[in-house]
């Protein structure tokens, strides 16, 4: 089967969260079950510095959106791309969807608009030589994919849609509708129409043949006015087209036993040479070298990570003796929040405001745990990687963190199956009391252990749900 993914950021070449490392594993994954992928992405200055070189010319647009625009294809760390540029478009430094003030690029439906009618071309089989049976779209950059197979003159492929986070719906206003190059009945409720204005994420969802998301509990949660953010009506009406297939992560990456980006390497059998990494983390983030547990972030500072809450449980986690290493950006006011709480309990709170990706491994493993109070996580990869690195997850009860965590009551512990702590409702009280039971845990020493190593032993790569999505793939065609 070939298979065309449609996606605005693949990893390792350009990422801003989950979405890519979804983008960039699942090809590699489904290659090993038959599955051909080539993944179309725009040719953002990072894109086309990595395929410089070696990147081939398979087609030219006289004109996409009012541009000239070029698609080469070119393999790239194990990916096999096809790359659209339009540098008026996409050559632009820095975060791909947003300039230097953090405010989204006022022409990102043009820019994700070009992407996905170039999607829809390829699957019409304008491409020598290659001709995809399948399209498979990530989030509304690309959700207009089905749209422009659905309002086509030429037979429609199956498709499939994934919501990697509701929240982001790429909707606009209706003045834009004349320059998508639709027809006029097009925007209406069967198409892009979203109360009143136009919907890239609402028209992949009414056109794309199914719709995934990730993980099961986030797939029931969308249908819901609590988690669907206006779309859950659709969402309902679609149910039986709608599937939660939990995200894997990369395990040759994320590797304990082999990972250069640690000070010492270990395995579930020598969890001791875990401390070096300790001593690493303790120095980078400005933390007492103690026996005290050290509790880490790695995260968006968002209120939908639940990052305020966290917040206002500090005074009352150190005040139990625990200590926090916060990595991440966001809103501006939770940054300076974490940067004031380092000034407050100076060697008990480390705060690094930026992302580093081998930092983020450290993290992983030098700490003894990891901390996911969101409000709404579709899937989290977070608590996966703490999972494979024995950094014990402490997360919210939703989406992918209530279906990948086994939480630590008496009678999970009480069969050595428990593999973290959840808690519920999402609320600073809730999330103290979790972390107060992290730290009773670590000092039991035994009971910790077992949750390290039960934690190491789960199965968070990508075959069970490759497998899940091939299965989906093949179902289309029946």
């Amino acid at each position: 089967m070939k298979v065309l993914s449609v996606t605005s950021e693949i990893y390792p070449l350009i990422k801003t969260g989950g979405l890519a490392d979804v983008a960039g594993a699942l090809p590699l994954a489904l290659a090993g079950l038959g599955i051909e992928t080539r993944t179309i992405i725009p040719g953002y200055p990072a894109i086309m510095k990595a395929v410089d070189g070696h990147a081939e010319k398979v087609h030219t647009f006289a004109e996409l959106f009012g541009e000239r625009a070029t698609l080469y294809a070119a393999k790239c760390e194990g990916l096999d791309l096809l790359v659209l540029d339009i540098p008026a478009l996409f050559g632009r430094f820095g975060n791909p969807y947003n300039s230097a003030t953090g405010e989204g690029y006022s022409d990102n439906w043009r820019r994700f608009g070009a992407l996905s009618k170039a999607a829809a071309e390829v699957a019409a089989g304008v491409l020598p030589g290659w001709e995809p049976d399948l399209v498979h779209c990530h989030d509304w950059q690309a959700a207009m994919t089905p749209v422009y197979m659905r309002f086509s003159d030429v037979p429609e492929k199956p498709s499939i849609l994934t919501i990697h986070n509701i929240a982001f719906q790429g909707t606009f206003g209706p003045d834009i509708f004349p320059w998508l190059g639709l027809p006029a009945h097009a925007m209406a409720v069967d198409g892009v129409e979203y109360f009143g204005n136009v919907g890239f994420l609402k028209g992949g969802l009414q056109t794309a043949w199914a719709v995934t998301t990730v993980s099961p509990t986030y797939a029931r949660e969308i249908q819901t006015p609590q988690y669907g953010m206006g779309l859950e009506g659709l969402i309902a009406a679609r149910a039986h087209t709608v599937h939660g297939i939990v995200n894997g992560i990369d395990t040759d990456v994320w590797n304990p036993t082999t990972d250069q980006s640690l000070a010492s390497r270990y395995t579930p059998s020598r969890l001791r040479l875990r401390e070096p990494n300790r001593q690493v983390l303790s120095e980078r983030f400005g933390l007492d070298d103690d026996t005290s547990p050290i509790f880490c972030v790695v995260s968006r500072l968002t209120w939908q990570k639940g990052m305020d809450l966290l917040a206002e449980a500090i005074g009352p986690l150190v005040a139990m003796g625990g200590k926090l290493a916060v990595l991440g950006t966001g809103d501006h006011h939770l940054e300076e929040a974490f940067r004031n709480a380092v000034r407050l309990y100076p060697g008990r709170v480390g705060t690094i405001i930026g992302y580093d990706e081998t930092l983020s491994h450290i993290q992983q493993a030098g700490a003894d745990a990891i901390v996911i109070p969101s409000r709404f996580e579709p899937c989290g990869l977070t608590q996966l990687y703490g999972l494979r690195y024995g950094c014990v997850p402490v997360v919210a009860r939703t989406g992918g963190l209530a279906d990948t965590i086994i939480d630590a009551n008496p009678a999970a512990l009480d069969v050595k199956v428990a593999t973290g702590i959840q808690f519920s409702p999402v609320e600073t009280w809730s999330l103290v009391h979790a972390l107060r039971r992290a730290i009773n845990l670590y000092n039991d020493k035994k009971a910790w252990m077992h949750m390290q190593k039960q934690g190491m032993k789960s199965d968070v790569s990508w075959k069970s749900s490759a497998k899940l999505y091939a299965d989906l793939y093949s179902s289309l065609f029946v």
